[in-house]
């Protein structure tokens, strides 16, 4: 999956980590707000921006901004 968009590769984008974190923000069309999980989503300690290092923030900036180019969005139309 790296060939499209090799940066990916440099990123920990296990869930709940920063890169996934923003590729979910992304796709369900929420603004960018960077934070992370310690463990697993919803399930393990929410960090905010204010407790982030810069690599942890570009890591969530690079989720969102790999979901706007290469990512869709949800369907919301669903629920319609």
């Amino acid at each position: 999956m790296c060939n499209v968009w090799q940066d990916r590769c440099d990123y920990d984008r296990r869930h709940g980590g920063p890169f996934d974190r923003g590729s979910a923000d992304s796709w369900y069309d929420r603004g960018r707000n960077p934070h992370y999980y310690v463990g697993d989503t919803y399930s393990s300690e929410r960090i905010e921006k204010d407790k982030m290092n810069s690599l942890e923030i570009a890591e969530y900036m690079a989720g969102y901004n790999y979901n706007e180019q290469f990512g869709g969005k949800k369907d919301w139309g669903e629920f319609d």
